[in-house]
């Protein structure tokens, strides 16, 4: 199969990458991009990280960055990283290698010449693509067929990658999410059923790393559904995951015109409150608070009157507002269109109203500082709320000054 080549692609006009890769040939070694980069290049797709696998030892990389006047630092020197600094981007170079040992997290490797038992190594097909400086693609194990069907496939026997690294079973069905398009690989879905314990060894925040990326894939929602069905689902959260909900709140948000966050697609997918949901994916307490609320929302929905709306809406502010009525319709799935589009454009429609008073009302009647100047000021506005956001600053200072003493 003919191979297209990158010549002349952006990715070389990446700031710093030709002065690492002129480093690594003036000191006698070979360097290609590799893995994702090349891929997501191949597929026109965005690039993240630029990786670079190289025939030269660590102490070799070290070296030739050295004499070339980059900066470098060891960040995974025991299986031969450098992150070589290029006009202020930090680039992976690998040594090639092979696995000779994995307890199923962690391997140990050995450095080779081979490209190809370098490739060997790696997890699926379509990540085992290199790219010379001067834009040549290499394929060493026919990967470039995959990308193309968009086949997310293993490379060799699929138990056997797996067994390196578990977290490979929670790959292959993210990169499905993210990449996928054709067939789903028969061989690769068994053998992630049939290991699907061993993803009880790995840490919880590389399980939230992986399924974050996951939601965000097109697949999603079928994908969520492979994992159900293979068992996965229950091994990482306990629960299987709503892969109707999914779907729907991904179809409710493409009409509306919307695009659904994180935030929202994991409420949807994973049906447990947010504190559970923050301990699975090791979340962080902005990300917890943020789930929380959306999930203790009044539920919008086209049956609730203005005021009722309005009320709701200013509780939880425009941006759970707008998850909630995303994941109201995805949910009840009933209703015009145009009655949706109304609740979540009132955010945008409707100028929300500034409570008229502050802390310092409070103080200034002779409420001592402490929390129940809080507590005071919150009754208030609750009052205030229910009351349709009518009362004005001066009813509002005449009902603090008669009832403060009661809530104190």
């Amino acid at each position: 199969m003919k191979l297209p080549s990158l010549s002349g692609h952006e990715i070389f006009a990446t700031p710093g990458l030709r002065a690492v890769l002129d480093a690594i040939s003036m000191a006698g070694g070979e360097a290609r991009l590799v893995g994702g980069c090349v891929r997501n290049a191949l597929l026109g797709e965005a690039i993240e990280d630029i990786d670079i696998a190289t025939d030269l030892i660590p102490e070799q990389v070290k070296k030739a960055a050295n004499e070339a006047g980059l900066k470098f630092i060891a960040t995974g020197i025991e299986h031969g990283t450098v992150t070589v600094i290029g006009a202020g981007n930090g680039f992976e170079v690998t040594t090639l290698r092979r696995d000779i040992e994995s307890d199923g997290r962690r391997a140990v490797v050995k450095y080779t010449d081979d490209w190809s038992a370098d490739a060997a190594r790696r997890d699926f097909t379509l990540n085992a693509l290199y790219c010379s400086d001067d834009g040549e693609v290499f394929d060493p194990l026919g990967g470039f067929a995959d990308l193309e069907s968009r086949t997310i496939r293993f490379v060799g026997d699929a138990e056997a990658r797996i067994r390196e690294d578990y977290l490979r079973i929670l790959r292959f069905f993210r990169f499905i999410s993210q990449y996928g398009r054709g067939k789903t690989d028969a061989e690769g879905l068994a053998a992630c059923a049939q290991l699907k314990d061993g993803l009880r060894q790995l840490s919880r925040e590389r399980i939230g790393q992986e399924f974050r990326k996951l939601l965000g894939g097109v697949r999603a929602p079928e994908v969520a559904a492979l994992m159900n069905q293979t068992g996965v689902s229950r091994i990482l959260f306990g629960v299987d995951l709503s892969d109707r909900v999914l779907a729907s709140v991904n179809a409710k948000a493409e009409t509306l015109g919307v695009a659904a966050d994180y935030t929202t697609l994991l409420t949807a997918a994973l049906p447990l409150p947010a504190d559970q949901q923050s301990s699975l994916l090791r979340l962080s307490n902005a990300q917890t608070r943020t789930l929380n609320a959306l999930q203790s929302a009044t539920v919008p929905t086209p049956v609730l009157g203005d005021i009722e709306r309005k009320m709701a809406l200013y509780r939880v502010g425009a941006q759970t507002w707008s998850r909630a009525v995303l994941l109201a319709w995805a949910n009840l799935g009933s209703g015009a269109v145009e009655d949706w589009k109304k609740l979540l454009e009132l955010s945008k429609t409707w100028q929300q109203p500034v409570f008229p008073l502050t802390g310092e009302d409070v103080l200034a009647i002779g409420v001592e500082a402490g929390p129940h100047v809080g507590r005071i000021l919150k009754l208030l506005e609750d009052w205030w709320i229910a009351d349709g956001f009518t009362a004005n600053r001066d009813e509002l200072l005449s009902r603090l000054a008669a009832r403060h003493n009661d809530w104190s």
